[in-house]
């Protein structure tokens, strides 16, 4: 019996399957968002939501934990990719890595070189996470990428495209029509219309002018004071 098999193969090794998901979800968070077919993008969105629930908790175990997950990779800001082609492998070697081994968590340059790439890992738990925190105390935990998809088709299979990408954090949530509510709605209009009962409508509103002829209309006349006889 097939259990715990959740997911889909897409035609690749658990090993590759997993260098897959790491590259995309590593692409998200440098880039914000990434185009590629849409049962992909429904499987590293699964991924890409456990790290930043491991962001916003923003521990040391969580760290640790998202580094055993995503492994880590080097961002090299688009204003210094050109000096970063033309630099030696010896000044490489110091812009990705620090002599420990691990990259750089903060941007802080070392000597020889005017810059220094930023860690996936760093961005996620210094930019992301804190983002992300914020909006699950406005809105509510969860739901922190989407997916749009796309009317284009890939050249070759004819896969269909999507964008996966981060919600912003000022990004309301939309509201979620469950099945209950939509078999209700139906019932409902399906009532009213065997019953011969008009579905309650709200008035539109009156306009300004008929709104002053009818108070004019309701007011009764002003009594006028009887004339004296002098003035008959």
């Amino acid at each position: 019996m097939r259990h715990a098999c959740s997911g889909r193969k897409l035609n690749r090794t658990p090993a590759h399957r997993r260098a897959l998901y790491r590259n995309l979800v590593q692409s998200l968070i440098e880039h914000g968002e990434i185009r590629t077919t849409i049962p992909k993008a429904k499987e590293a969105r699964k991924l890409a939501e456990r790290l930043i629930t491991l962001g916003i908790d923003g521990s040391l175990a969580a760290r640790q934990r998202a580094i055993a997950l995503l492994n880590d990779r080097a961002i090299i800001a688009r204003d210094h990719q050109s000096d970063y082609d033309h630099l030696s492998d010896a000044k490489r070697d110091k812009v990705l890595r620090a002599r420990s081994g691990r990259r750089y968590r903060a941007s802080t340059t070392r000597p020889g070189v005017k810059f220094t790439a930023q860690s996936v890992i760093h961005k996620l738990f210094d930019e992301i996470g804190p983002r992300m925190k914020r909006r699950a105390n406005t809105h509510g935990a969860g739901g922190y990428t989407r997916i749009i998809k796309l009317a284009q088709r890939r050249l070759g299979d004819g896969g269909q495209l999507a964008i996966l990408q981060l919600v912003g954090e000022d990004d309301k949530p939309r509201k979620r029509i469950t099945e209950q509510t939509e078999r209700r709605r139906r019932a409902k209009v399906k009532y009213a219309f065997y019953a011969g009962k008009p579905l309650k409508r709200r008035k539109p509103a009156r306009s300004s002018k008929k709104a002053e002829k009818v108070e004019q209309a309701h007011e009764a006349p002003s009594e006028q004071p009887p004339a004296a006889d002098g003035d008959a």
